[in-house]
């Protein structure tokens, strides 16, 4: 049944006196007069009879006004209820109802996967963005570089200066073609051999430097700074090549570059060829960055420039008697095309003919 609103009393029906004993009924009008003959007179005791029925008539009657009209009775039992019982309530909301879920089903615990967003690597290699353009190079630029020390420390204030120098060269270039550019971490173990992510390196001659995974390792001992001496040129040379991987890294190259070689075998002759074109990419990298500094008002001076330029010819496959990063002369060519340029499509490696990357 339907409830009276919550606080409202419902409302209670009007009480009636109950009836008068021995009333006369209203006599109906006939329209004429009549005469009502008088009642026989009766006796004292029957007159004592009727008042003292009368005074019990009148007492019974005033009970049960009384009775009617008590209000200590609970409102339960006129059927309402001021508040709403646990019946009222359900104990769960149903299946679409406000507050439910549009779909029965339990929703999964699994997140969905975000959708890239942001710079991004691009997986290519002749053909790459970076590439294309035949009058892309670096800026311009000064860089100023403690003066070169051959001790451990020394050595860690020249690499950490160039450093910075390298990631204001290319970072706007990368950023420019909407790369993901962040700057490689740098570590100078110092001792036979270090630990990356690409396994454990033994420093020898062919690890003056090495890059793994956005990681840059300069162990000091593999320098061969008894060697070279005071040559910051040729060490500068050497670590503009490394960061040259990091390059590769961010553009992309260096992903798409290592799946041609899974794909034919990392020892094969295809696998080889395409590890010399990266590599030789990486050298024409570095030039260009000596190229676009030298002379510029910094510490490059052409002195360092010239003795780099020199240097280009004792290193690659005839010295290290490997096959995966290039005769010493192509080593020498592809980094001085770099340096004499400052173009980036003059350092597109892999669209060159096979004879210029043996």
């Amino acid at each position: 049944m339907t409830q009276p609103p919550y606080g409202q009393e419902p409302p209670r029906g009007t009480v009636q006196p109950p009836p008068v004993p021995d009333a006369q009924p209203d006599l109906p009008w006939l329209g004429r007069p009549h005469t009502v003959s008088a009642p026989r007179r009766r006796s004292p005791a029957a007159v004592i009879g009727v008042c003292l029925g009368a005074v019990a008539v009148l007492v019974l009657g005033l009970v049960a006004i009384v009775a009617l009209n008590r209000t200590d009775t609970p409102l339960a039992n006129a059927n309402f209820r001021d508040t709403p019982s646990s019946q009222d309530v359900p104990s769960q909301l149903p299946p679409g109802g406000a507050g439910a879920p549009a779909s029965a089903s339990a929703p999964s615990s699994e997140l969905p996967t975000p959708s890239p967003t942001g710079p991004q690597k691009v997986l290519k290699l002749a053909d790459h963005p970076i590439l294309q353009d035949p009058n892309a190079g670096l800026q311009n630029r000064v860089c100023t570089l403690p003066a070169w020390q051959s001790t451990q420390a020394g050595a860690e204030a020249f690499f950490t200066a160039a450093s910075k120098c390298l990631d204001a060269a290319w970072g706007p270039f990368l950023e420019a073609y909407h790369l993901p550019f962040t700057p490689p971490a740098l570590h100078f173990p110092t001792g036979a051999s270090f630990e990356t992510e690409c396994g454990t390196i033994q420093v020898g001659i062919a690890t003056a430097a090495y890059y793994c995974e956005n990681n840059l390792y300069v162990p000091f001992r593999g320098l061969q700074t008894d060697q070279y001496g005071n040559n910051p040129g040729v060490y500068l040379a050497l670590f503009a090549h490394e960061y040259g991987h990091h390059v590769q890294e961010v553009a992309g190259l260096m992903d798409a570059a290592w799946q041609k070689i899974y794909e034919a075998g990392q020892n094969s002759p295809a696998g080889l060829e395409m590890s010399r074109r990266k590599e030789l990419q990486a050298q024409c990298f570095s030039g260009m960055f000596l190229g676009a500094h030298v002379d510029q008002g910094g510490t490059i001076t052409r002195d360092m420039y010239n003795k780099a330029w020199n240097d280009q010819e004792t290193r690659g496959d005839n010295t290290s008697r490997s096959h995966d990063h290039g005769t010493n002369a192509h080593y020498a060519s592809w980094w001085r095309a770099g340096a004499t340029s400052n173009r980036i499509a003059d350092c597109n490696t892999f669209a060159a003919p096979s004879s210029e990357v043996s």
